[in-house]
């Protein structure tokens, strides 16, 4: 994905402090591309970026995403930082308070604002930078949780279905452009997330996620479920009948 002529890639990276997106920018510096880093938390930044810099040039930024009107200079700066990006890769959400956001619009705001209005406001200008740069790919972390909405978690569901759906034209949009757009629809995966969900055999593990992450924006793959058994799942999971569905506990419960 880098420019003709050019052996180091330019590698942007919003969110770079989860441990899914650390893990991403570690594999990338292990190859040599250029890193700008992106997040909220300074301390955690450091560290991430001291993971990376023994193999990589390293840059860093610090920005709360949800601070909507911040973000488009955020974006510009983190765009100067590089001087050229050939991937951008957006990996940060909370899961939120699904009960909270049930009694409170306020709570189920801010899930929605989080996990996709804040994501658009950084889509938006990035977007618009490779579409005149002719080049690139765009990755997007979203969840297998917007396939369909279910009571333990419908209000984050529906922001990441949002999602998916604005990804889904915009690829299209930037298709003749020569730029990518990957949408990663991310299972469970074992990290301070989900630290307080009951683990099972179908939680991922950071390294492994990532890795899985980075080939499918390598490969420039329009839709990754990751892990990838989650492609077979999900048709199931959206295509019963809402009656049926209703009457599942493992489906339909808290």
């Amino acid at each position: 994905m880098a420019q003709p002529g050019s052996s180091t890639r330019h590698v942007l990276i919003f969110g770079a402090t989860s441990a899914v997106a650390a893990e991403v920018a570690v594999l990338c510096a292990a190859r040599g591309d250029r890193l700008h880093l992106v997040a909220r938390n300074p301390e955690k930044l450091v560290e991430v970026a001291h993971r990376c810099a023994a193999a990589a040039q390293v840059s860093t930024q610090t920005a709360d995403f949800a601070e909507l009107e911040q973000n488009e200079d955020c974006v510009k700066r983190a765009l100067a930082a590089l001087g050229r990006v050939d991937c951008v890769l957006i990996a940060y959400g909370e899961l939120g308070d699904q009960m909270a956001s049930e009694r409170s619009f306020t709570e189920a705001e801010r899930t929605l604002r989080v996990n996709f209005t804040s994501v658009v406001s950084l889509l938006i200008p990035i977007a618009n930078h490779l579409e005149q740069q002719k080049a690139g790919t765009v990755g997007v972390i979203t969840s297998v949780a917007g396939d369909r909405g279910r009571p333990r978690n419908y209000t984050y569901g529906a922001a990441k279905g949002a999602l998916n759906v604005y990804l889904q034209g915009l690829r299209t949009r930037l298709y003749a452009s020569g730029v990518s757009v990957t949408t990663v629809k991310l299972g469970p995966v074992d990290t301070p997330m989900t630290r307080d969900h009951d683990k099972h055999l179908l939680f991922g593990k950071p390294k492994s996620v990532a890795r899985s992450i980075l080939h499918a924006l390598d490969a420039r793959v329009p839709e990754a479920y990751v892990p990838s058994f989650w492609r077979a799942a999900m048709p199931i999971v959206k295509n019963t009948p809402e009656w049926l569905f209703q009457r599942l506990p493992f489906l339909s419960g808290r």
